[in-house]
């Protein structure tokens, strides 16, 4: 004879392997459901969903670089083209603010900028305005692999703490709408 299966409880909860991994998918979907026609709640950008190239270069010391390094926090990304002049000195500011808005939060948030062997160095004003930043040089191939926007020379991108690409903005964002985006998708996660 048959066995009839013993009745599941009314709200199981799910193996702990099983919520890790969706966390990045309910903090991508909350930025995508914000984008229903007269209720975009997010400021930035939505671009394909889909994992960041995985990019490689060297930091300040001529260490080698890589953007997996970074996995498991969430990621604030300056990828700039050229030096650090004014379109990336706001990036840096507006990631700066952005994330020290986020209180307690913030140390969940780490900041990167990105730019090609030949920018200079930033100079002592701006690496001491800006602690905690990870700066590497890396390829112009590598960086045209990050999705900045048409003849963008800078731009800011989200990533989530598995690699995946969430948000991106331009060089100049709204400080208070990179916070606020920000904010949601913390909220809406519980890794990194």
């Amino acid at each position: 004879s048959l066995r009839r299966p013993s009745p599941a409880p009314t709200h199981p909860s799910p193996p702990r392997s099983a919520a890790w991994g969706r966390a990045p998918i309910v903090a991508v979907y909350a930025a995508h459901d914000a984008l229903t026609p007269g209720k975009r709640a997010n400021y930035g950008e939505l671009p394909a969903t889909a994992p960041a190239p995985i990019v490689v270069g060297a930091d300040t010391d001529g260490k080698a670089f890589s953007l997996t390094a970074l996995r498991g926090k969430w990621v604030l990304l300056i990828a700039n083209r050229a030096g650090c002049a004014d379109a990336c000195a706001r990036a840096l500011y507006a990631t700066r603010q952005a994330r020290t808005i986020q209180g307690r939060e913030q140390d969940r948030v780490v900041r990167l900028l990105l730019q090609p062997p030949a920018a200079p160095r930033l100079t002592a004003e701006l690496a001491a305005a800006h602690p905690g930043l990870i700066v590497a040089k890396v390829d112009e191939h590598e960086l045209g692999r990050l999705p900045l926007g048409s003849g963008a020379v800078a731009a800011i991108l989200l990533l989530d703490p598995r690699g995946n690409l969430v948000l991106r903005y331009d060089a100049d964002p709204d400080i208070r709408g990179l916070a606020n985006d920000l904010q949601r998708v913390l909220n809406a996660s519980q890794i990194g």
